[in-house]
């Protein structure tokens, strides 16, 4: 199976490359000191088009395939672990949950100023007691007004819902203008009483930002606790059906893996340059540490395991684009690369030694970085769990 990129794919890629090297590599180490949210990049990046890569043209996005929206997702998450997480956040969870779920009305309304980058996008799933087991999430969404009854079971047509309880590990928390929010409709009905609505944190009462966590790494990309004081939502504003949204969220965190996995190869192979500039300026006995043969042999594993996570990314988007069945290979693609970015960048720093145990180098940030990836978006165990399940059937 042929993966090459296209001429108008290697043209994206190289766009988003280029922009890279020049505004994110050079604001990367301090993005990482100050953890804030880097604003102005993120608005040159929807100016390039960048936050709605694969949405279609007709609702604000660029009409990129899932071959060329990795790709430009490996070359922002080279410059920043972080921008890529907004990014990703943003355009794989917000953005896809609309474009996929939404009507028409709600495209329009949500969709289009997300891909236009006018807005940015949130996914409030996980909470402090339901990380991979979503069906135990406690927020909940109470029908009221219209023939709504009081027990939630979705029989009559609400007005609006009154969400109360709280989500954790929010990436894109605190600065989104739309946050996609899971909550039960119907507390009794498991994971099939959960529904998924479209929340507008400044124009809905009730949107409460606890505050944002201190992180190992992933820094830029504010990652928050959000809690719901009776916060009343249209019902126009629910994704779908009620009881749907268990069903949504598992579909657009499959799609979502291919790019933690284009995520965790940017960082890798930031991770091979320096490493590869490195060893080859380094000197130890006279002579650049490359010549020597057990560095030389670190630097071919992680390029070859960079190339195989590639193909995995790669198969997984091909299936996605041709309507075929991907939850294994995404599942794959995810748990590879993940694991394969903490691999590389570990080798990254014991090329550099000493030096690339401190904050001087790079090595170090993308060592902290790629830890993440083995934990978002399906934590490896949980994902050696779906493969499992494909393979069993």
């Amino acid at each position: 199976m042929d993966f090459s990129l296209s001429r108008e794919q290697r043209q994206i890629r190289d766009t988003v490359a280029e922009f890279v090297d020049e505004e994110v590599v050079p604001r990367a180490a301090e993005i990482d000191e100050t953890d804030e949210f880097p604003a102005d990049l993120v608005e040159e990046m929807a100016d390039l088009g960048l936050l709605g890569m694969p949405i279609p043209e007709e609702y604000g996005g660029a009409g990129v395939d899932y071959h060329a929206y990795p790709e430009a997702l490996v070359e922002i998450s080279r410059g920043s672990g972080g921008l890529g997480t907004v990014v990703a956040a943003h355009v794989s969870l917000a953005c896809n949950m609309v474009h996929e779920f939404g009507d028409e009305s709600q495209r329009e309304r949500f969709l289009v100023p997300m891909a236009e980058g006018e807005d940015i996008g949130a996914f409030a799933l996980s909470e402090p007691g339901a990380g991979s087991d979503v069906g135990a999430m406690e927020t909940t969404a109470e029908p009221v007004g219209g023939d709504a009854d009081s027990a939630g079971s979705g029989d009559g047509d609400p007005d609006a819902y009154v969400i109360d309880g709280g989500k954790l590990w929010i990436s894109n928390g605190s600065v989104a203008d739309t946050v996609v929010v899971f909550a039960k409709t119907d507390p009794d009905a498991g994971n099939k009483g959960v529904s998924a609505f479209v929340v507008r944190p400044e124009k809905d009462d009730g949107f409460v930002v606890e505050g944002t966590e201190h992180k190992l790494g992933d820094k830029g990309c504010p990652t928050a606790e959000l809690r719901f004081d009776d916060m009343e939502v249209p019902a126009d504003r629910r994704l779908g059906a009620e009881g749907e949204g268990f069903v949504q969220a598992l579909k657009t965190l499959n799609g979502g893996r291919i790019t933690i996995a284009a995520r965790s190869i940017g960082l890798a192979e930031a991770a091979l340059d320096d490493a590869l500039a490195y060893a080859q300026d380094r000197e130890q006995f006279d002579q650049p540490i490359s010549d020597f043969q057990a560095i030389q042999h670190k630097l071919a594993d992680m390029d070859t395991k960079i190339r195989a996570a590639r193909w995995l990314m790669h198969a997984a988007a091909d299936r996605k684009m041709n309507g075929e069945r991907y939850v294994k290979e995404a599942a794959q693609a995810k748990l590879f690369a993940s694991e394969m970015a903490r691999e590389v960048c570990n080798e990254a720093i014991q090329i550099h030694g000493g030096y690339g145990y401190t904050s001087d180098f790079d090595v170090e940030r993308y060592y902290r970085d790629a830890k993440l990836s083995e934990i978002y978006e399906g934590t490896s165990e949980v994902l050696r769990n779906t493969i499992a399940d494909q393979l069993l059937g």
